[in-house]
């Protein structure tokens, strides 16, 4: 479902998503990663699907794009093995920070190479041509559902409606806290004073989104009181993506989900000394 929610969004995004989470997986496969434990379950090949959606969205549709997805599959699937042997003695996961790295080399790197940069799409913010914190209703139900699909760079409320009922397939608990998370990203952002039309596009939901779903039944114990923390997490990521965006401006303000990775880290690394939060498993 959420391949097929990739190639609603376009072609493009369906083909170069599917393009490196083949690269990335079949990598990881030749290289002699675990099958049962990581290349079957998928946890070798998310990251190359990021780095594919992301590269043609900021690259367009090139065979230079085309080379660039699979060498960045390629470094990625490494990059993936070298961060589990670093933090796998701390309990922590790797996250999408393989994809952060890889297309954040990239991007940054771009405008030095003119058969990388020539021609490239960009992706300047909704908010550069509709700027205004005046919040309206379409931009409300519209963002919530983008949030979601902001995940894989998608920003029609109906691709990120399929996402949703993807997620809901894998689990009705999964799929509700993806829809909270990607809210509380929103409203967050609207209580800050973020631009309407970048809510509206669901840029301050997509890593609320991972984040809530990560600190709420992937890698923390179900209660009470991982709810609250879980909430924590989700504004706390939508605080930073403002911040990281705004760090990376200089390079063009690609925030990715780092503020997923970093804050989803920070909350892991805390909870050895919290008694009321409990790690999965």
């Amino acid at each position: 479902m959420f391949l097929l929610a990739l190639f609603v969004g376009g072609w493009r995004f369906g083909v170069f998503g599917l393009l490196g989470t083949v690269v990335a997986t079949l990598t990881a496969y030749l290289l002699g990663v675990s099958w049962p434990d990581r290349v079957w379950p998928g946890l070798e090949g998310f990251c190359g699907t990021l780095i594919g959606v992301s590269l043609v969205l900021y690259l367009d549709v090139r065979w230079m794009t085309v080379a660039l997805v699979i060498v960045g599959a390629i470094a990625g699937s490494v990059l993936t093995s070298a961060l589990n042997v670093l933090l796998t003695p701390y309990r922590l996961p790797t996250l999408t920070a393989p994809f952060c790295v890889i297309t954040s080399v990239m991007v940054i790197g771009g405008p030095s190479f003119h058969r990388i940069w020539a021609g490239h799409a960009g992706a300047a913010p909704p908010s550069a041509t509709a700027p205004g914190t005046a919040m309206s209703w379409t931009y409300f139900w519209q963002g919530t559902f983008n949030g979601v699909g902001q995940v894989f760079f998608q920003n029609k409320w109906y691709v990120g409606v399929v996402f949703l009922a993807g997620l809901f397939v894998s689990g009705w608990m999964t799929g509700l806290v993806a829809f909270v998370s990607s809210l509380i990203g929103l409203l967050t952002g609207w209580a800050l004073g973020a631009q309407a039309a970048d809510l509206g596009a669901g840029l301050y939901g997509y890593n609320s989104t991972l984040t809530g779903l990560a600190l709420f039944g992937t890698f923390i114990a179900v209660t009470p009181a991982s709810a609250a923390y879980a909430v924590i997490g989700t504004v706390s990521a939508a605080g930073l993506t403002a911040a990281v965006g705004n760090l990376f401006e200089v390079v063009g303000g690609h925030t990715l989900t780092w503020p997923f990775v970093l804050v989803t880290w920070v909350f892991l690394v805390a909870v050895p000394m919290l008694n009321k939060i409990k790690r999965a498993g």
